[in-house]
């Protein structure tokens, strides 16, 4: 088998091969203006498609022969402070000398900037791949989103500054969490004043928790405007670790992602420069940045069920009980099926999510960037990929999740005593999902910013309008009548609730309402691959069937359980 995690992965070209992906590469590359003013610019679709083919075959190359190979060694040794400085573990930094010198850094940046302009897909595979070598790795890599939110809001001087290093490989961080401020970041108190006589900011104050803090090009949310309390007193700043005053306080002892260093910074009078507009930094840049952490976070997700999904498909191929090897045991079968159904409902759903998010902002571009005026049918269209990325992506996050601690578990369970033990990879995998639930707002969090799509309809109206009528084989018909029949009772739940007229009744059901609609989604996401493709036909099948179950199981919680039910136990 080649060791290659991109081509022996089949399910990553067909989501490459979508149908929606030549809107997404057509819009994404402007009618391929380019063409002609680089020489790696693709002239029409397939060039495109071409090129992303290649650079994931670069990804998948690097991932399976020297990101995973790394990751135990990682594992164990983690990243230092060293004279302020955090020195990554050998292996991670060969994993960014690497990526780094295939110049993969920048894959979604225009090209103007040294990106390669690629698309939201391939740039979210990249990051299934990295995460599927080593979770901890994953972080490092996504956090170029930085580099996102500096192309969409800052000044041409900044973005002209350091998207160019970002595209190099220079690492950056988003450092907003502080001791007294984790998911309620209206609490932010770091302070920015402005430096008449050095015409920059000065940042003062303590930032705790930040993924990848030894990185050079931070992006920090502080309080600019004095006697603000919330929200709209917050700015977001671009700092160069490099100008100094900064210092690297800690890092910490974490019980996974242990490559990734999360550290604590006091920030003395720290020099930066404003992003955007004054009073939007959490407002809009920082929920812009959050929404792109929350897709790779999912994306981290997939990758990590994918790779423990693998590892426990291995051991139960090879493990011999009883004179038979133990796939062949129905409770070992039963757990591999669900985890391979909830590895391809997460991919699914993440696809189907990057390609909206994709849209969002090709379209944002055209306007900001280019100076196109969007037809009445374009601005209905970018209005509508916007709603759709609004809500895919908090659902994406919580199940996907929620999924990888479920299949990591699983997997341990399928190694058994061996699992546990540090010699086989299940045993790091394992720790790893744990924070993927907590940070870039909790399961709890997802819920909550979700609630709003099942009270105003737009998850029913995304299900009858985008999925229920889209054609199918004559063979799948009855996976659809099933889940028009499990829409039927979410939309006869989502009454019974709104009918109460009860905000903490509605709160207390969120989740098991917003799990129902998830499940239709998915179900009907892999009901729609599978009419492409035969392989995910089982997926789809026994997923509808779990779903059926699920909501079985939320409908009689809502029938059966108030919010009384629970009050003793506050």
């Amino acid at each position: 088998m080649e060791n290659n995690f991109y081509s022996d992965n089949k399910s990553l070209k067909f989501y490459l091969d979508h149908p929606m992906m030549k809107k997404c590469v057509d819009l994404k590359e402007n009618n391929y203006a380019d063409k002609g003013k680089y020489d790696y610019a693709p002239a029409d679709f397939e060039d495109a498609l071409d090129s992303y083919d290649k650079v994931l075959e670069i990804v998948g190359e690097i991932c399976a022969e020297i990101i995973a190979p790394n990751a135990e060694e990682v594992d164990a040794e983690g990243p230092k402070i060293v004279n302020n400085e955090v020195v990554y573990a050998r292996g991670t930094q060969q994993n960014h000398d690497a990526l780094t010198q295939a110049g993969l850094y920048g894959m979604s940046l225009p090209r103007k900037y040294d990106g390669l302009n690629f698309s939201m897909v391939p740039y979210v595979m990249a990051a299934e791949l990295t995460s599927r070598a080593d979770a901890g790795f994953g972080n490092i890599w996504g956090l170029q989103d930085c580099a996102e939110t500096i192309h969409e809001f800052a000044s041409e001087e900044l973005k002209n500054k350091f998207l160019p290093q970002i595209n190099a490989g220079e690492t950056c961080s988003m450092d907003l969490t502080e001791p007294d401020a984790g998911s309620d970041l209206q609490a932010v108190q770091l302070k920015a004043t402005w430096d008449e006589k050095s015409s920059c900011w000065r940042l003062n104050g303590v930032k705790r928790f930040i993924t990848n803090g030894g990185a050079n090009i931070k992006l920090v949310l502080a309080r600019s405007e004095e006697g603000t309390t919330d929200g709209r007193g917050l700015s977001y700043f671009v700092f160069d670790r490099r100008d100094g005053g900064l210092t690297i306080r800690r890092l910490e002892n974490k019980m996974g992602i242990k490559g990734s260093p999360t550290a604590e910074l006091v920030f003395t009078n720290a020099p930066a420069q404003i992003v955007g507009d004054r009073r939007l930094g959490l407002i809009k840049y920082v929920m812009s940045l959050m929404n792109g952490a929350r897709l790779g976070v999912g994306a981290q997700s997939v990758g990590l069920m994918e790779a423990a999904y693998r590892e426990a498909f291995k051991y139960a191929q090879e493990r011999e009980q009883y004179k038979k090897t133990i796939i062949n045991f129905p409770a070992v079968y039963e757990m591999l099926a669900s985890m391979r159904t909830k590895t391809d409902a997460g991919r699914t759903i993440l696809y189907e999510t990057s390609r909206y998010v994709d849209l969002c902002k090709s379209y944002d571009m055209l306007v900001r960037e280019c100076g196109r005026v969007l037809t009445p049918e374009e601005k209905a269209d970018a209005k509508l990929c916007q709603r759709n990325a609004d809500m895919l992506t908090p659902m994406l996050k919580m199940f996907t999740s929620e999924w990888s601690n479920q299949v990591c578990y699983d997997s341990q369970q399928v190694h058994a005593g061996s699992g546990f033990m540090k010699d086989y990879p299940i045993e790091r995998m394992y720790r790893d999902a744990r924070i993927t639930t907590i940070y870039e707002g909790t399961s709890q969090l997802q819920a909550v910013a979700a609630i709003r799509h099942v009270v105003n309809g737009n998850y029913l109206k995304l299900i009858r309008e985008n999925y229920e009528v889209t054609p199918l084989k004559a063979d799948l018909e009855y996976l659809r009548k099933e889940l028009i029949a499990m829409t039927a009772r979410y939309e006869t739940a989502v009454k019974k609730v709104q009918d109460a007229n009860d905000g903490e009744y509605l709160d207390f059901h969120a989740r098991r309402l917003v799990e129902m609609a998830g499940y239709i989604i998915m179900g009907y996401l892999l009901l729609i691959d599978a009419n492409r493709c035969d392989c995910f036909t089982k997926s789809a099948t026994l997923f509808v069937r779990m779903g059926k179950a699920e909501i079985a199981k939320h409908e009689a919680m809502i029938n059966d359980c108030a919010v009384k039910d629970l009050t003793e136990y506050k």
